[in-house]
């Protein structure tokens, strides 16, 4: 009875010792989206910018600061919104679209809560000669956020300009 009651007990641990070792199904590895955070989830379709009623016609243009990484300067320069900007001495053309003096993303829309200068943010698209090289948001307060990358230029939001 003893060797019967051992026997169904080792018969019992090499079961589940079987089941304990099936190998995990591992999940798909998906190639990193570059500027992406880990883990974070980036809902599906294009966004939505949503300039609220208190925001629209209140700015006329934003001041970018534009670095020269060779030459170890910068240029403040003040550019329209939904204008274009050419980089003295390049053919880096900076397209300024929306300025977003408090930006907020829910979902696929991006907006701005408030009218004040919480989280500016402005679109822009930037091109070498004809080519499309970034198109994304400058930010003020966190320009290391998605920053636009470049050999030889950078670009920072610096302000909002207020129409007078």
């Amino acid at each position: 009875m003893v060797k019967k009651y051992l026997a169904l007990l080792a018969l019992a641990a090499l079961v589940v010792s079987l089941g304990a070792c099936k190998k995990k199904e591992e999940k798909p590895i998906t190639p990193a989206t570059p500027g992406a955070v880990p883990g974070l989830m980036m809902p599906a379709g294009e966004p939505q910018i949503v300039v609220p009623d208190t925001v629209k016609g209140q700015w006329s243009a934003v001041v970018i600061t534009v670095e020269d990484k060779t030459a170890n300067t910068t240029e403040d320069v003040t550019v329209k919104l939904n204008s274009t900007h050419t980089i003295k001495g390049s053919n880096i053309k900076v397209e300024v679209g929306d300025f977003l003096p408090d930006f907020k993303m829910d979902g696929i829309t991006i907006t701005s809560t408030s009218n004040e200068m919480n989280n500016p943010a402005v679109r822009v698209v930037v091109f070498e000669g004809e080519t499309e090289i970034f198109k994304g948001w400058l930010y003020s307060k966190f320009p290391a956020i998605h920053p636009f990358q470049h050999e030889k230029y950078g670009l920072l939001l610096k302000k909002g300009v207020t129409k007078s």
